[in-house]
């Protein structure tokens, strides 16, 4: 009989797992058997809790996603002005827990798998529409409309390309990628 309360930290450990052998096997690799040997957990505790492989690849992006939103809704609170939501928003994305290598590669595979499974082309699209909708609420003060449009979709491209540009080649850290990030801003903010 499982023990009352487990489930919560199972799932959390499961979780943790699949994020860690993405970043050591990459998504195609990544099988029941090396999330279960990384949660050292037997592999049909996957299937008792998520049901499949497939249900926790869903759960581990909602739960990265999720993660990513609570630490953008923290820094946006404390943000005093539209410049400052933007550098919130920009520090989220390139914040230690987000951008180490492992987190980067499970992004990534999410990424390449999107395309091909609805669970997660579903959470892809509310993830894109969420982080355009932060950047033009915070833009639309400082510039024109269209300008203001154009600038949102540019940061976001600008933030998914630092994030690939990463996951591809380790080449920078978190606070070169925000520099970039912000130096593309401040062009933009200043023409």
């Amino acid at each position: 009989m499982p023990k009352v309360g487990m489930e919560p930290i199972r799932r959390r450990q499961l979780i943790d797992a699949t994020i860690t052998s993405m970043g050591e096997h990459g998504l195609a690799d990544t099988t029941v058997q090396t999330i279960s040997r990384g949660a050292g957990v037997s592999p049909g505790i996957i299937h008792h809790y998520f049901g499949g492989k497939d249900e926790l690849l869903s759960a581990t992006m909602r739960s990265m996603l999720q993660q990513l939103r609570d630490d953008a809704t923290q820094r946006l609170a404390t943000a005093d002005s539209p410049r400052a939501r933007l550098e919130a928003i920009v520090d989220c994305n390139f914040a230690p827990g987000q951008f180490e290598p492992r987190v980067v590669a499970a992004w990534l595979g999410f990424w390449a798998q999107a395309p091909h499974n609805p669970a997660l082309a579903r959470l892809q699209r509310i993830n894109a529409r969420r982080l355009h909708s932060n950047l033009l609420h915070a833009l639309r003060p400082l510039l024109p409309p269209e300008r203001a449009e154009r600038v949102a979709v540019g940061l976001a491209a600008m933030i998914d390309g630092l994030w690939l540009r990463f996951a591809l080649t380790g080449a920078m850290d978190g606070s070169a990628a925000r520099a970039v990030a912000l130096g593309y801003l401040d062009s933009e903010l200043n023409a």
